[in-house]
């Protein structure tokens, strides 16, 4: 899943933000966008994990068997 990968991709690169890099700017805290990333990362980690334990991904579910009946065949002259 996509997500999940996305998620945890932002949580190191900003932990690395956050905690390995000392270089500082006067525009930008870099440790503040690390937790921001960090943060992000986290709640779409939260996010990707539950629609995942659903089960309910793209509206399928483990167990559901979709049956067809059988349908009697339409005899009609103005389809011919």
């Amino acid at each position: 899943m996509p997500g999940l990968g996305v998620s945890l991709v932002l949580i190191a690169i900003g932990a690395i933000l956050a905690f390995a890099v000392t270089a500082t700017t006067s525009a930008v805290a870099i440790p503040t966008v690390g937790v921001i990333l960090m943060i992000v990362g986290a709640i779409g980690l939260v996010i990707s994990l539950m629609v995942m334990m659903s089960g309910s991904a793209f509206g399928w579910r483990p167990g559901r068997i979709d049956r067809v009946e059988h349908v009697d065949r339409i005899e009609d002259d103005r389809w011919r």
